[in-house]
């Protein structure tokens, strides 16, 4: 977290450490130095003085980065929140980043996990739903015997308490399993990013990245049998994700009766470490490979189908079906005891059309045909076979329209019957008289049947045409949705509720394995607690579950579902990889600062070391006599050698100050003929012509800064200038814009061309100088630094005739902000 706070300073981030524990160790406080710390606030509490985080002075402060150590920390009573993840959420909501730490067993859904396997209760610990909301997560990963052994060297414990940690709670197998339940944790979001991924490609071939066994259930008694076997299956697998799969049918048919209940299938997966499904379709074959693709399944675990011989007619089975079109995904046709003794019987089911309108279908199915026998059979009315039969078919056809293919058979057999009975002689019989009669009123039913048949098609058809283009427009808009950043829980569970139309949806989490459920989020009207009490759940995380309520969603929304359970991380995957492409671009500037300071500390550091060194050994020499005149001259040349090596670490410590961030200024009235004077001390007299008007206004700055940049502005027109080096200063009165006061440095060297002005500003640029010249390339980076800390600007201008002119501006204290400014 420190090493991440430095590199965000070093890139010029407003970065603070808003609370950070060092808890006594000496490298961790090394790391802290030339950050800037907030104060704590102090507690009582029980007669006892407590620290905690000064959440008001952060918030006061409102840096853009916070760091916050220890994000389980519970706050001292008294303090405005209870949790510190708590005070990091009101960072937040002020627009703060904040980069904390977190351990393992702090992890609310693996609180018991931890006690289980270390014999200790962690008090502190914090929703994961929280931790999860973060843009990054970094797992800082480490062998257990590398971590053990930093313990033994001091770096983490006291010596005294360093056994004893080390024989309890810092065990090599406490260590490995806390390590494992991180790696899987962090694991978990990779594979929800895997899920993204291929949702936004249209990607449906399964990639055997992590092995998913699926489980087909039909009810039957073979549930038993399919489920343990391929829960034997899954662990052979290496703890593979098992799922087991309800299909219902919505196609007009239905199964035979369920021998289970959906609760008892649920419990009897969930018992073996699985999750339980259902959904519905209109063919259970496609519903079930629907369901495969959308969950990334790698296998399939399937029943030899109950039907007997003859059945086979009917078509070659959901297994058969699978098996011919699943392409990448293993399916296991797995033999049972009910293989081959019979379906059980089928029942009708629903239709593909509205309530109201099969309601309606088969009210004109039942009333319409009497109605038009009486209208068309009036007393003493001759029979007119072909025109009646034409109306009974066209009423065949509208209960069609209206109700689908059921109440149409049934008015097509109602019709046949009356124009049999009533208008097809010999009347008041069943007999047909004629073959033209008999042919034309079998035409007659087969017609209605098809028509009817086409009916129900099309409206079937229609209602799958509406579903993909719902489905289309809701994958767009999820898209659209993820490239705004839109990641916030309550709007994504609103939208799913809306989306699939059910009654609430909540976002589940296991408080513990094995422990009950803690709700993340919900919306609606009375949301699962459970997954067992939900209609339809999609797997979010490795302990959380999309838990929806209202109705059994068909499989062909389990895609839309799942891209909704993955929407929040999308974002968080897309903002992880900026930073690690970010962090390749600090570590190449990093490395291109850290070649330029070994330049200059190797040569411009190490000459006026050596000029300090020899005139030092020669006046320490007993075997010359040196005289006063030559003794005069060692020392002086010590003296220069001494002054230029405190020049050039200033330097390099003020860039240090401009690129931590860590330069306050104490603004106040400065005169600038008290300034100039100290900046020219180490500037020889006969190069420097000073013309600065003694009417000249004060300027609001701070002295020392000013004058350390006029002296490095100086110093660089002197070296490189030709001759005497004009210095003068004025005051522009505010006109179009506010007042300044602008000293120029004149020169009249080489000058600098027109596309280089800008580079000298950069650190440890030296243009055209190295490496015959003095310096380490820092005192213009250093000049402007400190001059825009201060609220002026430093420009450079070429100077008529040929040179350099380096403009330093600063506003007069009339152009400031109202009320003046005395310091920041």
């Amino acid at each position: 977290m420190l090493g991440e706070g430095r590199r965000r300073a070093e890139r010029g981030t407003d970065v603070v450490a808003a609370l950070v524990e060092t808890h006594g160790r000496a490298r961790t406080a090394v790391l802290l130095e030339g950050l800037e710390t907030v104060p704590r606030r102090e507690l009582v509490h029980r007669g006892s003085t407590f620290t905690e985080m000064d959440l008001d002075a952060v918030l006061a402060r409102r840096p853009e980065v916070a760091l916050v150590d220890e994000l389980a920390h519970t706050n001292v009573p008294g303090s405005r929140n209870g949790k510190r993840w708590q005070d990091v959420e009101d960072l937040l909501d002020a627009g703060i980043d904040v980069v904390s730490t977190l351990n393992v067993q702090h992890l609310e859904s693996l609180n018991d996990v931890v006690e289980r396997i270390t014999g200790t209760v962690q008090r502190e610990t914090v929703p994961d739903e929280v931790v999860r909301r973060a843009e990054q997560i970094e797992l800082v990963d480490m062998s257990p015997e590398a971590l053990r052994r930093r313990m033994a060297h001091g770096n983490v414990y006291a010596p005294e308490k360093v056994d004893a940690a080390l024989a309890n709670y810092f065990r090599v197998g406490n260590l490995a399993a806390l390590r494992e339940l991180a790696l899987l944790w962090v694991a978990d979001r990779v594979d929800e990013g895997l899920a993204r991924y291929r949702g936004r490609h249209g990607i449906t071939a399964p990639w055997e990245a992590r092995e998913r066994i699926v489980v087909g259930l039909t009810g039957g008694p073979e549930g038993e049998t399919l489920v343990r076997r391929a829960a034997r299956i899954a662990a052979r697998a290496g703890h593979a994700d098992l799922l087991a799969v309800h299909v219902s049918r919505s196609d007009g048919l239905a199964g035979p009766p369920a021998e289970q209940t959906p609760a008892r299938r649920r419990a009897l997966v969930e018992s073996v470490g699985g999750t339980y499904h259902q959904v519905v379709g209109d063919d259970v074959a496609t519903a079930l490979l629907e369901f495969l693709r959308g969950v990334n399944a790698t296998q399939v675990v399937l029943g030899s189908s109950r039907r007997r011989g003859w059945q086979f007619v009917l078509g070659p089975g959901v297994g058969a079906t699978v098996a011919r079109e699943a392409e990448d995904i293993d399916v296991h046709l797995v033999p049972h005891e009910h293989a081959g003794k019979g379906r059980g019987p089928v029942r009708l089911a629903g239709s593909p059309l509205s309530a109201r309108r099969r309601a309606a279908g088969w009210a004109l199915a039942l009333l319409g045909p009497p109605l038009l026998t009486a209208v068309l059979r009036p007393a003493g009315s001759p029979p007119s076979l072909n025109t009646d039969m034409l109306l009974f078919l066209a009423l065949t056809v509208g209960v069609a329209l209206a109700g689908g293919l059921w109440p149409a058979v049934a008015a097509a057999i109602a019709g046949f019957l009356a124009l049999n009975w009533f208008f097809t002689p010999p009347v008041h019989t069943l007999t047909v008289g004629q073959p033209g009669n008999a042919l034309a009123l079998a035409v007659f039913v087969a017609v209605a049947v098809a028509v009817s048949s086409v009916v129900d098609l099309a409206a079937r058809r229609a209602r799958q045409a509406a579903r993909a283009g719902a489905e289309a427009e809701t994958l767009s808009l999820l898209a659209t949705t993820v490239l705004r950043g839109e990641r916030a829980l309550p709007a994504l569970l609103d939208r799913v509720r809306e989306t699939f139309g059910v009654r609430a949806v909540a976002l589940l989490e296991r408080a513990g394995d094995g422990g009950g459920w803690v709700t993340a989020g919900s919306t609606g009207d009375a949301p699962a607690a459970d997954p067992g009490s939900a209609e339809a759940t999609a797997r979010v995380g490795e302990n959380s579950v999309l838990a929806l309520s209202g109705r059994v969603l068909p499989a062909a929304d389990r895609r839309v579902l799942t891209a909704f359970a993955s929407q929040a991380g999308a974002v968080l995957e897309a903002r992880r990889l900026e930073e690690e492409a970010a962090r390749a671009r600090r570590e190449a500037e990093g490395n291109t600062i850290r070649t330029a300071l070994l330049a200059a500390v190797s040569h411009d550091l190490r000459t006026p070391l050596a000029s300090i060194k020899a005139g030092v050994s020669g006046l320490r020499a007993t075997d010359v006599d040196w005289d006063p005149e030559d003794e005069a001259e060692l020392l002086a040349s010590v003296e220069e050698s001494a002054d230029r090596l405190d020049g050039l670490i200033g330097n390099l410590l003020d860039m240090s100050r401009l690129q931590t961030g860590v330069v306050t200024p104490l603004i106040r009235p400065v005169s600038l003929d008290e300034v100039l004077p100290k900046a020219l001390l180490g500037v020889p007299e006969d190069r420097v012509d000073l013309d600065v008007p003694e009417t000249l206004a004060p300027v609001p700055a701070d002295a020392g800064l000013l004058e350390r940049a006029l002296a490095n502005v100086i110093e660089n027109a002197v070296r490189h200038g030709a001759g005497r080096v004009l210095v003068t200063a004025s005051e522009l009165p505010a006109g179009t814009g506010p007042g300044r006061v602008e000293v120029r440095v004149v020169d009249r060297g080489p000058g600098v061309p027109g596309g280089a002005k800008e580079r000298m500003f950069a650190p440890f640029q030296r243009l055209g100088d190295a490496p015959g010249g003095s310096g380490v390339g820092l005192g213009l980076a250093v000049a402007r630094g400190f001059t825009e800390a201060m609220g002026g600007t430093l420009t450079p201008e070429d100077t008529p005739g040929g040179g350099l002119t380096m403009v330093l501006a600063l506003p007069t204290a009339d152009a400031r902000r109202p009320g003046g400014e005395e310091g920041r």
